[in-house]
């Protein structure tokens, strides 16, 4: 795994790839910056408020979330209409990890800024409803969708532990409870963002650990990659045929030792040809 941007993200989170662009988008949510790089050209935005994940709507305009609100977001002029409010009216709150789903659909985890316990939620949205799917949550991660659309998969970070929720085939609403998919508590690995491939595999960040690992449907560990950045956040596929894992890392928290250990930490990595990703859904607002 190299290093595809060396700019030093406090918390670099939510990779997209846009299969329309060939851009890849990734945020600073401490530093409530958006960035992007099509090719060697790069760009940047400052909001006022933390933002931490996106899906695309067309090749101008992105659904970011932000602490207070999804929001279409103009990429060229750089101004955003708000779309639905987001726990806007709780102070203690943030939006972290999301993705799109199969169905159009927009998953968006929340987390107390100072990571308060149970402060968070896991929403979606869809064809103009926010429903909120899970409460109690401490740092919401994980959110990526099986290749057949059977189900979601979802973690509480602290927890140590990746769900799996079936979905209705129609809709893309939960159906029946959730399930434990992944439990890491043994192994001490935390739980980032993740991503599924073209097989169906999982790919987990895990923070800490300076490592992504690849499970199987079936939850077996198939693969693991080294990260140069101790504290990997958040995997995307993108590239030519979307062969290349594109990830985030964070220099949050770390001390003089640990950052000199990994000058890279808070960079964003790629390793080519690793896998065969699938493109990123279209948001329908």
């Amino acid at each position: 795994m190299k290093c595809f941007d060396e700019t030093l993200c406090a918390l670099g989170e939510g990779p997209l790839w846009h299969p329309l662009t060939g851009t890849l988008y990734w945020f600073d949510i401490l530093e409530k910056r958006l960035y992007a790089r099509q090719g060697e050209a790069r760009r940047e935005w400052q909001f006022e408020e933390h933002h931490s994940a996106a899906g695309w709507l067309d090749e101008r305009h992105l659904l970011i979330a932000s602490e207070s609100g999804l929001w279409r977001f103009d990429t060229e002029g750089g101004g955003r209409e708000r779309v639905v409010a987001l726990e806007a009216d709780n102070a203690v709150t943030r939006s972290n990890d999301g993705r799109a789903d199969p169905w159009g659909g927009f998953w968006i985890g929340s987390m107390g800024k100072r990571a308060e316990k149970g402060a968070g939620a896991i929403h979606r949205y869809y064809r103009g409803e926010l429903r909120r799917l899970y409460e109690g949550i401490t740092v919401a991660n994980a959110i990526s969708f099986a290749p057949d659309r059977s189900c979601a998969y979802y973690t509480d970070t602290h927890t140590q532990r990746v769900m799996r929720q079936p979905l209705a085939a129609e809709t893309g609403w939960p159906e029946g409870e959730p399930a434990t998919f992944l439990d890491l508590r043994a192994a001490r690995l935390n739980p980032d963002g993740a991503v599924t491939d073209m097989a169906g595999n999982l790919w987990v960040a895990c923070w800490g650990a300076a490592r992504m690992v690849c499970y199987s449907p079936q939850g077996r560990a198939l693969q693991m990659i080294e990260v140069p950045a101790r504290q990997p956040t958040c995997p995307a596929f993108g590239g030519p045929e979307l062969r290349d894992l594109y990830v985030t890392s964070a220099r949050t928290d770390l001390g003089p030792e640990a950052l000199a250990k990994r000058p890279l930490n808070g960079a964003t990595f790629v390793a080519e040809g690793l896998g065969r990703g699938l493109p990123e859904p279209r948001v329908l607002l």
